[in-house]
């Protein structure tokens, strides 16, 4: 008799707005997809707590967060911090699981944002995939799975995980919508793939193991859609005043490069922050007081192909985000400005 496949579910907060990925013991790979809204600001440090686990188990999940900071233009600082934005448990009756990105800032301080409760071959690297942002790939649009639904139903609906078809559907066989996602091409390599056995396949050929960062893995996370180690980080921020009385001109060369701005809001209330010009850009804002919360992302709200963004802002130190979108025309000029309402 086959042994049953271990798979897992997405836990949604009670806001039902937070997708949680989780992991079973697997062999599997593909390429990384971005569900949209969910990135740190480019060059952020995230703070790292280990709630338990041995100095094995923190070491190797060490070693492996560092394999996506090899390209990513992202840092982690394994401090323990109490306000740590990952919060790292290694609970072996529950699994292996991760929040997503920018997610994992909306869990409380006192509960994980992860567990690793097994760690063999690149669990850990699969997590901390998951905490800088990145998706299951088996639920990318663009996938070239083909399943055998009625062999995926029979085997899920029972043990281990004994799901009834709508979790099913949820959890493997429904996929992303093309605009809830960044992302390319399947990649089959990935260490974002879950192990599928053959005959969940229409083709009748499974996923198989894989559990190192795949060649498009690193490209990804190095790219201008993601992390991209040439783009401006907090320190080269550029300084806007509220209601100032002129725009402020920019430029940015090639699709997908970024600005970044900062602002103070000293008086709280609704405040706009758009974009004007040729150009057309993708906004993300972040604050109050952090590089790492996001308030908002916006793409075409302002005019024509520009970014608005509206929301009541209470006293604190904010970020704008601005990024050339990735596609072919559109010049690099563009002005910004944030003002109260």
């Amino acid at each position: 008799m086959a042994k049953p496949v271990r798979f897992c579910t997405d836990r949604l907060l009670p806001s039902d707005q937070m997708r949680f990925q989780s992991t079973v013991r697997r062999g599997g790979a593909t390429r990384a997809i971005m569900p949209i809204g969910k990135l740190w600001m480019n060059g952020s440090t995230l703070r790292v707590r280990f709630i338990g686990g041995t100095a094995a188990q923190r070491a190797k999940a060490r070693e492996q967060a560092l394999w996506w900071t090899a390209f990513a233009n992202l840092n982690f600082d394994f401090n323990d911090a109490p306000d740590a934005e990952i919060r790292i448990a290694f609970d072996p009756d529950d699994g292996a699981w991760s929040y997503i990105g920018t997610d994992n800032r909306n869990i409380p301080l006192n509960q994980p944002t992860m567990n690793l409760g097994f760690m063999d071959g690149g669990t850990a690297g699969h997590e901390f995939g998951h905490a800088i942002g990145l998706a299951h790939e088996h639920q990318n649009p663009a996938g070239g799975i083909e399943w055998n639904e009625p062999a995926v139903i029979k085997s899920l609906s029972g043990p281990p995980n004994n799901w009834n078809e709508a979790t099913i559907r949820h959890n493997v066989l429904n996929k992303y919508r093309v605009n809830q996602i960044q992302g390319t091409a399947f990649d089959p390599e990935s260490i974002m793939l879950y192990f599928f056995p053959g005959d969940w396949v229409k083709s009748g050929v499974g996923t198989h193991a894989n559990e190192v960062l795949s060649a498009m893995d690193k490209a990804y996370v190095a790219s201008a859609q993601a992390y991209p180690k040439s783009a401006p980080t907090v320190v080269d921020a550029v300084e806007l005043k509220v209601n100032a009385t002129r725009r402020t001109a920019a430029s940015i060369g090639k699709p997908g490069e970024e600005d970044l701005y900062k602002f103070v809001v000293s008086t709280g209330g609704n405040h706009v922050i758009d974009t004007k010009g040729p150009t057309d850009v993708v906004m993300r804002l972040f604050g109050p007081n952090s590089q790492t919360d996001v308030i908002a992302e916006d793409d075409d709200s302002g005019e024509g192909s520009n970014a608005r963004i509206a929301a009541s802002l209470i006293p604190g130190l904010y970020y704008a985000q601005v990024r050339h979108y990735n596609r072919a025309g559109g010049k690099g000029d563009y002005t910004i400005r944030v003002r109260r309402n």
